[in-house]
């Protein structure tokens, strides 16, 4: 996580100060889990079917959007399977052997979450691909010619692979699945809910508008929403009052700078500079990234997606153009040439 995004109230990201806070609101049941309707019903009944034959689940491969609960659902798994989980991560393995230590330590029907799983280096890929096949793997002793591979035997485990980019993965790791589920954002509906259960879970008195408010703001990812409920807390607390009210809401929503639809001082940067600087674009990555005195890296990956998810700005073949939606968020008419298809202005670099 670069340092701008980690100073970012809506990064959906996990932070350290968040993590203590974030177990305790996690839901442990798929009962209690809420969204993901088509995911929570598909994994329910890979569960029951596992329960049944009294064996280990398949392989699941969770994929999407940080902040959508691919870790709870990990957990859940292992409560409802009631067996032990191992929690790893990809850039944690940083050559096969670390991952053939863990894997040789697990027990019968351990589940074994592997987040991050496109970070593995390929070596340690490789070396999964006989593990979740066969429930092998072979330990090489020595080295040169006189090398010997030993197989040694695993007990028969599930593994959760949990990715942010399931682009990345290999063909031969991800087809080894037995069930990939991909998240998607929350709606508004699901993310008052979240919000309402987290409330009562903090002890907290919230008025609907109030809950509808910080809805609005969270980008349909349940992390930011319970950050943005626990820094609206704050403020009442800071100001005496034990209950939540919308005024609550707007002013410390206002105080960390997210706007009425989710966008923080960043996300107005970069539009603001996309409109204001070169009319609307088209614009080059590097060259708006100048503009807003930021990393190219992090305009890219920290502040872009959500702007193009919400159609607030557009990629194109030839940079980077403000939409009409875009324009409008910032009280803005488009003037008449601005760009209004990607072929209209060249941009000055990709």
């Amino acid at each position: 996580m670069s340092a701008n995004e980690d100073e970012r109230i809506v990064t959906p990201s996990l932070r350290n100060e968040d993590t203590t806070v974030e177990h305790a609101l996690r839901p442990k049941t798929l009962d209690d889990f809420i969204g993901q309707d088509r995911v929570r019903n598909q994994i329910d009944v890979l569960l029951s079917a596992a329960r049944k034959r009294q064996s280990p689940a398949d392989h699941i491969l969770l994929s999407g959007p940080p902040g959508l609960g691919k870790t709870t659902l990990a957990l859940i798994l292992a409560s409802e399977m009631q067996t032990p989980i191992r929690v790893t991560s990809g850039p944690a393995i940083t050559h096969a052997g670390d991952l053939a230590a863990v894997l040789s330590s697990l027990v019968e029907g351990e589940i074994l979450f592997l987040d991050e799983i496109h970070r593995l280096p390929r070596p340690a890929e490789e070396l999964l691909y006989l593990a979740m096949e066969d429930f092998r793997v072979d330990v090489i002793v020595g080295k040169g010619p006189g090398a010997t591979a030993i197989p040694l035997q695993l007990p028969r485990f599930t593994l959760v692979g949990a990715t942010t980019r399931a682009g990345l993965l290999p063909s031969p790791l991800r087809d080894r699945f037995g069930f990939t589920a991909h998240l998607d954002f929350y709606d508004q509906k699901e993310i008052e809910n979240v919000l309402v259960r987290s409330a009562a879970l903090l002890g907290l008195q919230i008025d609907k508008e109030s809950v509808s408010e910080i809805a609005g703001r969270s980008r349909g990812t349940p992390r930011i929403a319970n950050r943005l409920l626990r820094r609206v807390r704050d403020l009442a607390q800071v100001e005496g009052g034990d209950h939540l009210t919308l005024a609550h809401a707007k002013r410390a929503l206002e105080i960390y700078e997210v706007d009425d639809k989710g966008l923080d001082r960043l996300d107005r940067s970069v539009l603001s500079a996309l409109i204001e600087r070169f009319n609307g674009g088209p614009v080059g990555l590097s060259t708006l990234a100048i503009a807003v005195g930021e990393e190219t890296e992090t305009v890219e990956s920290v502040a872009e997606p959500f702007l193009v998810r919400n159609g607030f700005m557009a990629r194109t073949p030839r940079g980077r153009i403000a939409t009409p939606m875009g324009w409008a968020h910032l009280g803005r008419k488009a003037p008449a040439e601005a760009p209004t298809s990607l072929f209209d202005t060249p941009a000055s670099d990709a």
